[in-house]
């Protein structure tokens, strides 16, 4: 298999003391392109800086909700000018979170609006944080659709929603990405949501250092080559061959991303 870590933050210190190592580990693995994620301004500088260092590695650039209640309007501006980068590839990630409230509501909902609106004038995707904030973020997601100029490309990353949740991203024409987390005991949900999304939809992400796939849980730290147990699994679960579903989900990533 041949696959793409389209959600990995390879600037957080778990993995960037090593990260050499955890890319040749990654390719061995069969895991062998790479988008590490932006959340901060200082991490969204890494991570272009990061991908500039390796082949088939890419950047998404964005601030993150919980980082909502810092940013001013000349944080907005160096995002627009870094997301120019040539190996920048999508604004994110960016949305809601509800569940923690880490920055007030008005701030997440002030700075997701405006990630949108550079997405869409730079026409780049858009990588969607949405916790406890399905409805909220959809409303805002349709406004830029409906009104403001169609979006290139939305994907909810390490979606954990219900199957009709699913049905109403894929619905919008939208993306879903999924984790490990499918792979968790507990997950039944995420399991029942990723039966119904059509392989040329669905995307493969680790959100490393985070949340290491079954049977690797105890590996407290997560990497991109891990991902392969996530892929497995899931190409059981929706009784295809293995090499068939890496090819399908490499192939929704490269068109998702505009990858060659």
């Amino acid at each position: 298999m041949e696959l793409i870590d389209t959600h990995c933050h390879l600037t957080f210190e778990q993995l960037a003391w090593d990260i050499d190592a955890v890319v040749d580990r990654s390719r061995a693995a069969g895991v062998v392109g790479w988008i590490t994620i932006g959340t901060d301004p200082q991490h969204n500088l890494r991570a272009v800086e990061l991908a500039n260092r390796f082949e088939n590695m890419y950047a998404a650039v964005g601030i993150h909700p919980h980082d909502a209640k810092d940013v001013m309007a000349h944080t907005m501006a160096e995002l627009k000018e870094l997301a120019r980068s040539e190996k920048v590839v999508a604004i994110g990630e960016t949305g809601l979170d509800f569940h923690y409230d880490f920055s007030p509501r008005q701030d997440q909902r002030r700075v997701f609006e405006a990630q949108l609106e550079i997405a869409r004038e730079l026409n780049l995707p858009v990588i969607i944080h949405c916790r406890e904030a399905f409805d909220e973020t959809l409303d805002i997601l349709e406004q830029f659709i409906g009104v403001k100029g169609r979006l290139k490309g939305v994907v909810f990353h390490c979606f954990s929603g219900s199957a009709q949740q699913a049905r109403i991203v894929l619905d919008q024409g939208f993306y879903i990405s999924l984790t490990g987390v499918v792979t968790f005991k507990n997950a039944e949900n995420a399991r029942q949501a990723a039966k119904i999304v059509p392989a040329d939809r669905l995307m493969l992400e680790t959100d490393c250092p985070y949340m290491s796939p079954a049977p690797m849980r105890k590996q407290k730290i997560n990497e991109p080559a891990l991902m392969v147990h996530t892929a497995h699994f899931l190409a059981e679960l929706k009784e295809m061959d293995p090499a068939d579903f890496a090819e399908a989900v490499t192939a929704a990533s490269k068109d998702f991303f505009g990858l060659p």
